[in-house]
């Protein structure tokens, strides 16, 4: 391919809506063009790049039996609406009326398509287990895109859906496709983490994270540099500290007045926010709670709806809860809320002589104790981590950093088949339902996940099996650039994937736009080809020269590429 007849423009400077790296780099190097918020056109080169990692994902899919096919973009509602998630998707989910007035939306995922599809097809033991994926696009009405491609509304998605008659086989699978993870990842030259997540809108029974550690990230992950635990912020453990040591005090009234918040309370009682309640309500299937944090804490809801076995959960608006409890919001405290169930954090039991709400408007109370002064219905681990928590295994400072996923994979059990009415004939001739399973990669997150960990001030550093090409032929003057032709050639002809750099632009310009597209080897003809008949290769990855007779251009370039990373 000709440089000069490619649709690719560069460009010195940074955008100012880039907000990270790769976001920078994409636009610069002229792979990707926005046209909406968190919608974006990928350019030649771009697409070539996504080209070769669905590449990579379809080897690895294949290697462990998974069909390839393709799903509808639309799909009806009435899936939706059986599966349960026409509600609880909110927003996010795209929805729209056709001509007709019938219900459909715009696929944020497929497992309820693949349900149906698979009820319809498959009908005994004897064709189980199957496993089918697709590579598409995706919609998402995320309320905050940022990142570029990172966290788009559009993206492109390789999604796997497993179907097995035993939770034994549906557990081997999803081991298999966890190592065929490992492989796409290791293959793409990211330094990844694999650790455990909540299941969220997909549900199920258990579920796994692939995620890359960099300061662009948006997720937050849990680690101790010391043992290598690792979790996801809203799926680590939190180790309760020791019981607090010293007397309980006598409880007493103050006046706080106009004081709602806890970082107002701490200031103006001069004590610290981890001496503070919280006290929260939440709206449950089985009925109104009253929830407990200390005050530098937040609630992890998911661990509280885990933890209560709820099937709903959401926070109580303050006109229910002045109904029920009679007082002002952030005045609420735990004293005297025995008519009400409520559910206190393992941290709070270990602490003494706590301020809370009074349920007086402008007034709190301090030294309140658990156990004297309020009795919890139940207790648990139930909030977020915070920097400088013990780790669960080894008991060693914790720190929180920032994450990008990069796929997820998840046990779903039986909840969408039984949902859909999905089942099969056993081999007693009994009716069961599938058990599923489904596995996500986001395909065109995957560019900037790898650019994040591949970079230098100079642009990206492409690993030789994605790079849009593998080499690029640049002529230094026009005194070279016939042989430089000749040369470009002489590598395709190899089957080297080669672009020739063919602008009338100077070599400087050439050199900088090679550098920031990535691409792993320049082949240049320059002065040294012209004194001494030696063609240079410079290695984009570790910028080492050589210089080669031109005879021997395409068995050096071949076996560099072999050997590079």
């Amino acid at each position: 391919m000709r440089f000069s007849q490619y649709l690719v423009t560069t460009s010195k400077e940074a955008s100012r809506e880039a907000e990270c790296v790769s976001h920078q780099l994409m636009l610069r190097a002229g792979l990707i063009m926005k046209f909406a918020a968190g919608i974006y056109s990928y350019l030649p080169m771009g697409y070539r790049v996504l080209a070769r990692i669905t590449c990579i994902i379809e080897e690895e899919m294949e290697r462990i039996g998974a069909q390839r096919l393709l799903l509808p973009f639309i799909q009806p509602a009435e899936l939706w609406k059986k599966s349960g998630r026409w509600e609880s998707w909110g927003e996010e989910l795209v929805r729209f009326k056709d001509r007709k007035g019938a219900d459909f939306v715009l696929g944020p995922t497929h497992e309820e398509v693949i349900t149906q599809l698979i009820e319809q097809q498959i009908n005994s033991y004897k064709k189980l287990p199957v496993i089918v994926y697709q590579v598409q696009a995706k919609f998402r009405d995320e309320p905050r895109a940022r990142g570029g491609v990172i966290r788009a509304r559009e993206f492109l998605m390789k999604d796997a859906y497993s179907f097995c008659q035993s939770k034994e086989e549906a557990k081997a699978i999803y081991e298999k496709m966890k190592e065929a993870y490992k492989r796409v990842f290791s293959r793409c030259l990211l330094d990844y983490r694999l650790v455990e997540a909540d299941t969220g809108t997909m549900g199920g029974e258990f579920s796994h994270e692939f995620i890359i550690l960099t300061d662009s990230g948006e997720d937050r992950i849990v680690e101790c540099e010391k043992c290598g635990y690792v979790a996801k912020l809203e799926r680590a453990v939190c180790i309760t500290d020791e019981a607090e040591k010293g007397e309980r005090q006598p409880v007493k009234e103050v006046s706080t007045p106009g004081i709602r918040t806890i970082k107002e309370l701490s200031h103006f009682l001069a004590c610290q926010e981890k001496k503070t309640l919280k006290t929260i309500f939440y709206e449950t299937d089985k009925g109104l709670i009253a929830v407990l944090v200390r005050g530098d804490h937040y609630v992890n809801e998911e661990k509280l709806r885990l933890l209560l076995k709820a099937k709903e959960l959401k926070l109580a608006s303050d006109n229910l809860t002045r109904k029920e409890i009679g007082a002002e919001i952030g005045f609420i405290g735990p004293v005297g809320l025995d008519r009400n169930k409520l559910v206190v954090d393992n941290t709070v039991m270990q602490g003494k002589n706590f301020v809370t709400g009074a349920n007086k408007k402008d007034v709190h109370l301090i030294n309140v104790n658990p156990n004297r002064d309020f009795k919890p219905t139940l207790t648990g681990d139930i909030r977020f981590p915070v920097l400088g928590d013990s780790c669960p295994l080894c008991g060693n400072e914790t720190k929180i950093k920032r994450a990008i996923e990069l796929g997820q994979i998840f046990h779903l059990g039986e909840g969408y088949s039984s949902s859909l009415g999905a089942t099969f004939l056993d081999k007693m001739g009994k009716e069961k339902y599938f058990i599923m399973g489904c596995y996500g990669i986001g395909v065109s997150r995957l560019l900037a996940a790898v650019i994040e960990q591949n970079y230098d001030k100079d642009g990206i550093i492409w690993p030789k099996e994605i790079a849009p090409f593998q080499a690029v032929v640049i002529a230094t003057s026009p005194d070279t650039a016939r042989a430089a032709e000749g040369t470009y050639l002489r590598l395709k002809k190899a089957g080297i994937d080669t672009l020739w750099d063919d602008r009338d632009v100077s070599a400087g310009i050439k050199f900088s736009d090679a550098d920031l597209l990535g691409i792993p080897f320049k082949v240049i003809l320059g002065n040294i080809f012209l004194k001494e008949d030696k063609i240079e290769i410079k290695t984009r990855r570790r910028g080492e020269k050589e210089k080669v007779g031109r005879n021997g251009i395409s068995q050096r370039v071949k076996e560099l590429i072999k050997d590079a990373e």
